[in-house]
């Protein structure tokens, strides 16, 4: 008897070990299948497995500095409205529970109601956007400026479309 619970110890150690790896990749798998059930993944309409597309609402919910299209419109403005002192910049770090500095080129403090459609330096409009996805931010925000600028789209209607759906737009106008 003794010799039979010794030989069985290591076949149910290996049994109880291939169960953890067959959930622990069913939940991988489960995630990367439906990313609507990982908590870390951001997903919206456009059905992407996409990180962190958008900032915590939570603590980012935007901000509005002016909505005024002829101040909004100056070439220039927004270097005059541009503040965003590093002090600020630290605390948006904490706020996302990223450390500061985060290697270079991994992160940037953005604006999620960008300066250049009338949004704010509080950082209730401030969050950590990843890259490469800034860059694709920037075309829309430039997009929309332009929208607003020289086309007469509403400034309100171009506010609540980045805040929204930026991602959406970017794939509209790639």
């Amino acid at each position: 008897m003794i010799r039979g619970k010794k030989a069985q110890t290591p076949l149910i150690a290996l049994i109880c070990f291939i169960i953890v790896v067959l959930i622990f990749g069913f939940l991988i798998y489960d995630f990367n299948a439906n990313p609507s059930k990982n908590p870390f993944i951001h997903v919206n309409n456009t059905n992407l497995n996409y990180s962190r597309l958008y900032p915590d609402s939570d603590l980012t919910p935007g901000d509005v500095l002016t909505s005024n299209t002829s101040i909004i419109c100056q070439a220039g403005y927004t270097k005059t409205v541009r503040d965003v002192p590093l002090s600020l910049r630290k605390e948006v770090y904490a706020e996302y529970d990223v450390p500061y500095p985060a290697p270079a080129g991994s992160f940037e403090v953005d604006h999620f109601l960008p300066l250049e459609l009338g949004g704010s330096n509080d950082i209730k409009n401030l969050w950590l956007e990843p890259a490469p996805e800034f860059h694709e931010k920037d075309k829309v925000e430039n997009y929309l400026h332009d929208q607003v600028c020289n086309h007469g789209m509403d400034i309100e209607e171009a506010q609540r479309e980045i805040v929204t759906d930026w991602y959406a737009i970017y794939l509209q106008i790639k």
